[in-house]
């Protein structure tokens, strides 16, 4: 009787094992559907906004994808056979193998094989991601508590501080936790060299752009670069994702994209709103008005609110 009930017990198990398996390869495949449409609690990613991004998906959904979904169905299909073909009933003296040589060889060269397979790609992008190729313009991005410092040099010099919207300023339609008061103002079809880096008195930061698939350590005294080409206009979330002190979840990251043309503008009325002088100098106080220099709604991202809260 009791061997009976054992018998049982192992087949609900293995039906068990087997459904929650079939399960994640399911929610594997929809995900990637799902991530064109943000939601709370999505799985897959955000759609990517960016050259960098894309190659990013691609590693992740047409190359570690299958793998994962391979390796995943090789296991739960073994250990479904083991269960079965080994059961207790059919084998009451348990099969003893001291070694196999095939089996060794193989287990240590499929992997390894793997591994190259994910490897030369990855390293790929890797680089790609590193080197901004013939940089058109470049934005410097400096952390401190608990905000951002967006910088122009390449025009002489412009710069403002980015803060959270506090929820009692929120207008309707503007996410939460996510909106600021002087966004990242970015022309589309641009190469832009980002320069990341913190103040000398200050903690450790990290500019992240989900959509962009930029994450770049803000450190005090040294300074990390990427690049981004934003090929839409649209408005694109981020957080700092390094955990800063107190006030670490109200860091976000707000970039506007537009137009070459609009940028254009709000260029030059951010300059004459700043009080630029000839040599490029600024005040540093004039953040209201770079504030009323913004450019008018861009068109809504797919991303708007991509970033899980």
């Amino acid at each position: 009787m009791l061997r009976g009930a054992r018998s049982i017990t192992g087949w609900r198990l293995a039906r068990v094992c087997l459904l929650a398996g079939l399960v994640l390869i399911v929610l594997a495949a929809v995900s990637a559907g799902w991530a064109q449409q943000p939601h709370p609690w999505q799985l897959g990613m955000q759609p990517p906004a960016t050259p960098v991004k894309e190659r990013i998906h691609f590693l992740h959904n047409d190359i570690l994808m299958p793998i994962i979904t391979a390796i995943t169905v090789f296991v739960l299909g073994l250990l479904g056979y083991v269960m079965f073909r080994f059961h207790h009933r059919r084998h009451p003296i348990p099969t003893r193998t001291s070694h196999n040589a095939v089996v060794e060889i193989l287990w240590t060269v499929i992997p390894v094989l793997i591994l190259v397979i994910i490897a030369i790609p990855s390293f790929k992008l890797m680089y790609y991601m590193d080197r901004a190729p013939d940089a058109e313009m470049t934005i410097k991005v400096t952390g401190k508590q608990w905000y951002w410092t967006y910088e122009y040099p390449d025009q002489g010099g412009l710069a403002f501080d980015s803060n959270i919207v506090e929820d009692k300023d929120l207008k309707p339609g503007q996410p939460r936790l996510l909106e600021v008061d002087n966004p990242l103002i970015v022309p589309v079809n641009t190469t832009i060299r980002v320069q990341v880096t913190g103040v000398p008195d200050g903690v450790i930061h990290s500019w992240f752009m989900p959509s962009f698939g930029v994450q770049e350590y803000a450190m005090p005294g040294r300074l990390n670069e990427s690049w981004i080409r934003v090929g839409n206009p649209g408005v694109y979330y981020g957080e700092c994702n390094q955990i800063c002190g107190i006030n670490h979840s109200r860091m976000p990251i707000e970039v506007k994209a537009v137009s070459r043309a609009d940028f254009q503008n709000w260029l030059a009325q951010a300059k004459k709103n700043a009080g630029l002088t000839p040599d490029g100098a600024a005040p540093r106080d004039q953040d209201q008005q770079i504030a009323a220099a913004r450019p008018g709604p861009a068109p809504a991202a797919s991303d708007k609110e991509e970033v899980s809260r």
